[in-house]
């Protein structure tokens, strides 16, 4: 049975370093009880602890980790089965596939293609996670010169995809250092893929061809072997196998804690679909339910910024809305005379508002206020956003001295607030704005006069 934060803590030497990242002992005991974080990371835990509380601090998806630097994709560590119980953690990596078959010059322009594609999302920028490359041709020399060639035109991870061991190996002398998956070990080749794992330490992926009971044997052997970083391929493709099969081993690592079981998983959605539209809808189901890595056939702005926005949806944690770094912006290339408008740090908000003075080729001054990521209503209802907030955000971005006039824009959603204001900012015209961003451009067209 899981132990409780009170009964870890016990354990703990209650010394509150902070070492571990967190600023109590207590505070750490509640993560390990909620197996978001690891033991490993008190340095001053007794051996006596460890042993006590090695089940209860291990989590039951392991963190897996593919590729090295800023661009590494981390996947598995998840708790909750459901997003809305508390917050998915590590988005899953979205990988496209090339094949050492294809003409080297048709492989590297597409990986430039995918790893020059950036999308804006919310203030955040998006882009493909990976490259993963086949050994199609059945060649170790013509995959590894393949493998070679993506690596010098890329900078992202690397998934090398080969079942022959020769292959993989010959891959691997190329681009060991950037510490690429490597998939897959079988049934058949299982030993010399996890000495391979071993001696370039890089995750391994394990596939099944004949159901869980296979895959659970396959990681128990991987693992006894000393190879920690593992990732599932159950075998399954299709809409339907696929949603059962996933879901079966994300209850059977949290609910179970089945071990054997306990990593994340790698999808191939278009081996089940039948043209590109499909694999994008079967790759949409992997990343709710419940993709670690997938990897697509197909490449298209249009596909990939669907699903990125899927994902951001789905592994945005519902408790912490996505929030603007609050400040003063400007939208185009405002004036000292150009209108000021204010606003909250809530990213939609500020999209919306943005984009519609944008949209009205009002270039403006867009103060945005520290509410918590909340929206206009919701943050005015918890006294998040009121005059005094205005005032001093006012105060400290020093907006008196980037405008040379005296007139503010308040949201019409907060009417309420403009006679305080008009205390607060004695020196300033408060002017009642639209409820809705869209009308912004024809209240400027109206009521703006500088």
């Amino acid at each position: 049975m899981a132990l409780t934060g009170i009964q870890i803590y016990k354990f703990l030497p209650k010394t509150n370093c902070k070492e571990c990242g967190q600023p109590t002992c207590l505070a750490f005991a509640m993560k390990l009880a909620a197996s978001q974080a690891e033991l490993s990371a008190c340095p001053h835990v007794s051996e006596e602890s460890k042993q006590a509380l090695a089940a209860a601090s291990k989590p039951p998806i392991r963190l897996v980790t593919v590729g090295a630097g800023d661009k590494k994709i981390e996947v598995g560590n998840e708790t909750v089965l459901f997003r809305h119980e508390k917050t998915f953690v590590h988005k899953p990596g979205l990988v496209v596939r090339v094949k050492d078959s294809m003409p080297l010059d048709k492989v590297t322009h597409l990986v430039g293609e995918v790893s020059s594609y950036k999308v804006d999302r919310v203030g955040m920028t998006f882009g493909i996670d990976g490259i993963a490359v086949q050994n199609d041709s059945g060649n170790a020399a013509t995959f590894a010169k393949c493998v070679e060639a993506v690596a010098g035109k890329t900078t992202l991870p690397l998934v090398l995809i080969a079942t022959n061991p020769d292959s993989m190996s010959a891959a691997l002398e190329k681009v060991a250092k950037a510490k690429p998956a490597i998939y897959a070990a079988n049934k058949e080749n299982i030993e010399k893929m996890v000495e391979l794992a071993k001696k370039y330490a890089c995750p391994l992926a394990v596939r099944s061809s004949d159901g869980l009971n296979e895959l659970a044997e396959l990681t128990e052997k991987a693992a006894k072997a000393g190879v920690e970083d593992l990732i599932l391929d159950p075998g399954v493709r299709g809409f339907g196998d696929s949603l059962v099969t996933l879901t079966q081993l994300r209850r059977l690592a949290l609910n179970k804690r089945f071990e054997p079981v306990g990593y994340p998983i790698i999808t191939f959605p278009g081996e089940g679909a039948a043209s590109a539209q499909e694999e994008a809808v079967l790759a949409g189901q992997h990343i709710a339910k419940y993709g670690g890595i997938i990897v697509l056939d197909h490449f298209s702005p249009a596909i990939a910024y669907a699903l990125i926005t899927l994902r951001l949806n789905v592994y945005t944690d519902p408790q912490k809305p996505i929030q603007m770094k609050p400040g003063m912006y400007q939208i185009l290339e405002p004036k000292p005379t150009s209108p000021l408008c204010v606003t909250t740090n809530f990213s939609l908000t500020y999209f919306s508002i943005a984009g519609e003075l944008e949209a009205a080729g009002w270039a403006s001054w867009l103060l945005v206020c520290d509410t918590e990521g909340l929206s206009v209503l919701t943050a005015w209802s918890a006294g998040k956003f009121d005059a005094d907030k205005i005032a001093k955000t006012m105060k400290a971005q020093n907006a008196a001295e980037k405008v040379t006039h005296r007139n503010v824009v308040i949201p019409g959603g907060v009417a309420v607030l403009r006679g305080e204001l008009e205390e607060a900012l004695p020196d300033w015209k408060i002017m009642v704005g639209p409820r809705e961003a869209m009308a912004v451009g024809g209240f400027l067209k109206e009521h703006w006069k500088v």
